[in-house]
């Protein structure tokens, strides 16, 4: 192994270590954007309280029965947008879901925002 990349290989280890340390506190470790429904905070994830709202309506349309894309269909009807200020999809209400039901979690350590 080169010199190089003997040295680029160091920093990443160092790197991987770092992050996961930080997740294993509970922090973010910056793999993409957070979660809707979440934000960053210095460095910690944090519930975003309208993202949240958000999630309860679709968890709520959910278990009246509507469909994916039911549930798109009025989210946008009624001018919710995705945390990309996108319009719904059934594959976004899915992904939602999927995370609120434990199916394809993130990273753990949200923690509710403080009103103080």
């Amino acid at each position: 192994m080169s010199a190089e990349k003997s040295e680029a290989y160091t920093v990443w280890k160092r790197l991987e270590q770092g992050r996961k340390a930080k997740a294993a506190q509970g922090g973010y470790v910056g793999y993409g954007s957070p979660a809707f429904g979440q934000k960053t905070i210095n460095g910690q994830l944090v519930e975003e309280p309208k993202e949240q709202e958000v999630i309860d309506l679709i968890r709520r349309h959910h278990k009246s029965g509507k469909s994916l894309q039911q549930i798109a269909d009025w989210l946008n009807l009624n001018e919710y947008k995705t945390k990309r200020g996108q319009q719904w999809r059934r594959i976004s209400v899915k992904r939602v879901l999927d995370r609120l039901y434990g199916k394809n979690p993130r990273i753990s350590g949200v923690k509710p925002l403080s009103s103080s």
